[in-house]
């Protein structure tokens, strides 16, 4: 039986949706067995999330750029995000971003999306109300069936916490549909069980951020977020004072060491720090990955090395985690016999739902992947270079995506959505920002290395592409896209079937897949 395993982490009708508020504490549930990772930009959509939800089981929406999926959505003339708009509390609030980006029927296809302003410390009231309201609807639509009775399902939010700037009303906007996990990677979110906290009673969160360069001396680089200035700015103070509920939290983790830290330093209330479990994930999960420990070697494939360092020991890390539940995630579903037998609570699972019908990834890119899944030519390549955080990065090689040098090579270098970049103290002792993934003489600049540009690729603009959202460029030629899925890609054949021309299979012939494995494993006392 295995018991040293690599682990790392990778990387909202009136009557239904206010009402809700009322709620204070979560109602008991079941612990999750299976968690649908949080994969973005919105490849975890509503739809997919809904769909695993309904099953009994964790569905999971990706919070990351959710500002800008929803008007691009709203000039894309979608429905769904105005049916979810209309259960929000503040309808003046909804008709002022209506005005601003609804299109009926959608823009022209070769029309560019009209953007939102990129992220500051003080971002525009009208900024915080977009990213406010998107969360609110993506969690909203996951939560109800069509008709707007809830599915009585679980769903979380998955961020990153390297998109610093717009969490806390993203967290805030999640919080106002009633969401049930927070989940968060992609860095060490050791603030947020204390904002979950103060965000259910309404109180204003300071978040300190992470910084490259020293900063004077009495100067902080904070972000703040209060809910009582939200409404009393949108012309509707008393919608602060209802309380919300606490979601439960789940950080991703990459080892014991991290885990004891974050029971110990986060701040939430409680023994546990208000954490209520950990996801643990492999390096062959898609997405983001921790880098290894210790210097950055690569192996002949130009791929990050991971030792000894990178090994746990369950046993421990369940000594260590006061008994919390734990969830593996990277190739781990076809694994629930060795992941109870160990201890764990269930699995996460991601990639085998990134292809599902449900997910918000594009046909045209569901096909090409399918395609070449079944002809056997798929390749990942985690690539070290690829993600402006410095984090390893899992790259699916694909035609006419950024993963071929020749589209890297020809799109032109542009920084306008500004997710990923690092805030930075500049020579006069100001806050400014900047991303690897920019124009290379502005990077250099502002400070940055060349070093550091080197194979750096906008996974903003891109992941927006997978999503069906890709900005028009010059000429009418469009974002390219950069497809992510976890090594075990090739694990998905089992679920595919082919009709009238077109392959596929949805997410709930995933989910029988499942939990027939748990119930097989249920049936053997050794496993429980």
């Amino acid at each position: 039986m295995l018991r040293f395993i690599y682990l790392f982490g990778c990387l909202l009708s009136m009557s239904h949706g206010w009402s809700s508020l009322q709620m204070t504490t979560a109602l008991p549930q079941p612990l999750p067995r299976i968690i649908q990772g949080g994969m973005g930009i919105r490849i975890s959509n509503w739809r997919l999330a809904r769909e695993v939800s309904k099953r009994g089981e964790l569905g999971v929406i990706s919070g990351t750029a959710m500002d800008t999926i929803l008007v691009r959505s709203l000039q894309s003339g979608d429905g769904d995000m105005l049916r979810a708009l209309r259960h929000f509390p503040d309808q003046d609030m909804v008709q002022r971003v209506l005005d601003r980006y609804y299109i009926p029927g959608g823009k022209h296809a070769n029309k560019p999306f009209k953007s939102l302003p990129m992220w500051t410390l003080t971002p525009s009231q009208a900024l915080l109300e977009v990213t406010v309201l998107a969360n609110f609807a993506e969690v909203w639509l996951a939560k109800h069936n069509d008709d707007g009775t809830s599915t009585g399902g679980m769903v979380g939010i998955n961020l990153l916490t390297k998109v610093q700037l717009p969490t806390l009303p993203s967290l805030y906007g999640a919080m106002l549909a009633d969401v049930d996990y927070v989940i968060m990677g992609a860095g060490i979110p050791m603030a947020i069980p204390g904002f979950l906290d103060r965000l259910a009673q309404g109180e204003a969160c300071s978040m300190s951020l992470d910084v490259e360069g020293k900063l004077p001396t009495g100067m902080a680089a904070t972000f703040h977020f209060s809910p009582a200035e939200f409404w009393a700015n949108a012309g509707k103070p008393a919608l602060s004072s209802t309380p919300l509920q606490r979601p439960s939290f789940l950080p991703i983790v990459s080892s014991v060491v991290l885990a004891q830290s974050m029971l110990k330093r986060a701040t939430g209330a409680g023994p546990t720090r208000g954490i209520q479990g950990f996801v643990i994930e492999l390096p062959t999960a898609g997405g983001h990955n921790a880098p290894p420990r210790g210097s950055m070697q690569l192996n002949e494939l130009g791929e990050p090395v991971y030792g000894p360092k990178d090994q746990v020991d369950l046993q421990q890390f369940q000594q260590a985690t006061q008994g919390l539940p734990f969830w593996l995630a990277g190739s781990c579903a076809d694994k629930f016999h060795q992941v109870l037998a160990m201890g764990g609570q269930g699995i996460q699972v991601g990639t085998a739902f990134a292809l599902a019908n449900e997910s918000g990834m594009t046909d045209h890119v569901r096909q090409s992947t399918l395609q070449r899944l079944m002809n056997d030519s798929t390749q990942v390549f985690t690539d070290p270079h690829a993600s402006p955080t410095g984090f390893p990065f899992k790259v699916l090689q694909i035609p006419d995506t950024l993963s071929e040098t020749n589209v890297y090579e020809q799109r032109p270098r542009v920084c306008n959505l500004g997710y990923l970049r690092t805030p930075f103290v500049t020579e006069q002792g100001t806050i400014n920002f900047r991303c690897a993934a920019e124009p290379v003489d502005a990077y250099i600049k502002k400070g940055g290395t060349l070093e550091a540009t080197e194979g750096r690729k906008c996974l903003c603009n891109a992941l927006c592409a997978d999503a069906g959202y890709p900005q028009v460029l010059s000429g009418n030629k469009k974002e390219p896209g950069l497809v992510t899925m976890g090594d075990d890609v090739a694990f998905c054949r089992r679920f595919v079937k082919q009709d009238e021309g077109k392959w596929g299979y949805s997410a709930n012939d995933v989910m029988d897949y499942l939990l027939k494995e748990y119930e097989t494993c249920a049936r053997d006392s050794a496993c429980l």
